[in-house]
């Protein structure tokens, strides 16, 4: 396979399953269209987070969660680091995470979501697309499953309330006193299962191919980037590959301009014990042991500096 499919959720899912999963295989990556999320809403949403990120820092630093590990609300400039890289990302965000009910058994894991009061229909409109970017989501692991030869609502089970999280990324223009070195997203493996990401189309998004090259990923306006998380390559035993990937500075006129995109991060339900696939372990490699999905993400969280 020479470049990454590009995958219409038109087709039955039958038919795209092998060529999402090759995709997945060789790079990691795939390019999703004609998904569930209309372009009305995308619009309506890239509005409302250039709106929250254009308010004042102190406005926005109101939001943000001292030792919630940034699960909830907003992440000010410069506080994430990727796993074993020397200089902080260039970038803000803000995270949706799943709204459970009072009582809820995971509700000790996943926090309230809290919303900007500054910005009307704010609220609204990302809980509108946090939905449809999980039914987007959904249909791509039941083309994943078929491919794994298991049934096509296999990880229905396990996804069910699983912590997922939504995320509005803005990259500021470059600052003139960035550290030599640093970059809007330093070369990073996801944590999650996978990530459905909006917002690729301008250049900078690259992979890590097989050869060791980077390779670009420019999906058409409107399109997902979407990738495996590594919740999936272990539960794969690598037969899915979580590729490195990084956002590189713009040059010239691009980096005086902001760069905004939405990341949805699709995870395991908390206690979902991510355990080899038998029919993907090669009898010559010892499998990593079992781990539950929120053990696993608490490990790596640690690793960059959200908790």
């Amino acid at each position: 396979m020479e470049s990454i499919a590009s995958i219409s959720l038109a087709r039955p899912t039958e038919d795209i399953a092998d060529d999402i999963g090759a995709s997945f295989a060789e790079f990691g990556f795939a390019i999703v269209r004609d998904h569930a999320i209309s372009q009305d809403l995308i619009d309506r949403a890239e509005l409302l987070a250039r709106q929250f990120f254009d308010l004042p820092d102190d406005a926005k630093r109101a939001y943000h969660i001292e030792g919630g590990g940034g699960a909830r609300g907003y992440t000010p400039f410069g506080t994430e680091i990727a796993k074993d890289a020397a200089h902080h990302d260039l970038k803000e965000f803000w995270h949706v995470g799943r709204n459970l009910p009072e009582g809820h058994a995971f509700s000790d894991i996943m926090p309230p979501n809290i919303w900007p009061n500054e910005i009307a229909g704010f609220r609204n409109t990302f809980e509108e697309l946090f939905h449809a970017f999980e039914e987007t989501g959904q249909r791509v692991l039941s083309a994943i499953a078929l491919h794994l030869g298991l049934r096509s609502d296999w990880f229905d089970r396990t996804v069910k309330d699983g912590n997922s999280v939504m995320r509005l990324l803005h990259y500021p223009p470059l600052p003139s006193d960035a550290e030599e070195g640093a970059i809007r997203a330093a070369a990073h493996g996801d944590i999650n299962t996978i990530t459905l990401l909006l917002g690729a189309e301008e250049a900078g998004l690259q992979l890590l191919n097989r050869q060791g090259e980077w390779m670009d990923i420019s999906p058409p306006p409107g399109a997902l980037a979407v990738n495996v998380g590594d919740m999936l390559d272990r539960l794969t035993a690598g037969r899915l590959r979580s590729t490195t990937h990084r956002v590189v500075n713009p040059q010239g006129e691009a980096a005086r301009r902001s760069r905004y995109s939405m990341p949805f991060f699709l995870h395991f339900r908390p206690d979902f014990l991510i355990e080899p696939l038998p029919q993907c372990v090669d009898a010559d490699a010892a499998p990593q042991p079992p781990i539950l999905a929120h053990d696993y993400l608490m490990q790596r969280l640690r690793e960059i500096g959200l908790a």
